[in-house]
């Protein structure tokens, strides 16, 4: 999997929890943390790791994953940094880790183009939970279009950074087969340099989730609409799914 630059780029590495900062999402799964009473979780995709040094608290064994070594090197800045496992790779470095919850955040779901790929991360998540261990993440509705929000006049921003002021706006390239093309521009003032990172992302159905979990062997448990608990329906912006993974079939005699 080919990062863009919003993970590789140091200073666009530095300016992420600028970008993505703490909010509802990250109480609603350390809600689901304690409610599912978890003490071995994976972050898988933890990026800087802003839910994943929250998690690690108490007792309980926290594992940090990340594609990214520069994302991982800002999350191991932060408190509560060293009661977590940081592990550079994606989800076929997981194992059988026995966990009690894996969490996906961000959208990381978007990030798997391929029905393949997606397929692949299910079962090495599969295989890394115990049975009756939860799987938790979001995605955004395809109903709701969010990337019709995603122009020059709907996302520009002046910003004051370490680097100097900067601009930065989001620009839709294409729009094809559930998958959303854009750029996001980072122009750095001072120079004149606008660093430019492509992404795509994959827009899947509630039904077509729900199926690809069913597939891997989980069970899919509720699924919210909000981060506030509420009842998902075809008008939801987002697709919060909460599933888990089914015991071993009992053998007969």
């Amino acid at each position: 999997m080919k990062l863009d630059k919003h993970y590789t780029d140091p200073r666009l590495v530095e300016l992420y929890d600028h970008d993505n900062p703490r909010g509802a999402d990250t109480d609603f799964y350390l809600t689901l943390a304690a409610e599912l009473n978890a003490h071995r979780i994976i972050d898988l995709g933890c990026g800087t790791g802003l839910l994943t040094c929250e998690l690690a608290t108490g007792k309980r064994q926290v594992i940090g994953i990340d594609p990214s070594p520069a994302m991982l090197a800002v999350a191991q800045r932060k408190p509560e940094a060293e009661r977590v496992e940081w592990v550079v790779g994606d989800a076929s470095v997981l194992g059988e880790r026995n966990a009690d919850l894996l969490t996906m955040t961000g959208n990381v779901a978007q990030i798997f183009l391929d029905d393949a790929d997606w397929a692949a991360t299910l079962c090495h998540i599969h295989k890394a939970l115990r049975p009756g261990g939860y799987v938790a993440f979001e995605s955004r509705n395809p109903t709701a279009r969010a990337w019709k929000q995603w122009g020059r006049d709907e996302t520009f921003e002046e910003i004051e950074t370490p680097f100097g002021s900067m601009a930065c706006w989001l620009e839709v390239l294409e729009v094809q087969d559930g998958q959303v093309h854009f750029v996001g521009h980072n122009l750095f003032k001072a120079t004149g340099e606008d660093v430019v990172a492509h992404s795509t992302l994959r827009f899947r159905s509630h039904t077509e989730l729900a199926d690809s979990l069913r597939q891997a062997g989980f069970t899919v448990d509720r699924v919210y609409g909000d981060w506030h608990h509420g009842a998902f329906t075809d008008a939801s912006r987002l697709m919060i799914f909460v599933a888990r993974r089914n015991e071993p079939a009992e053998k007969t005699v």
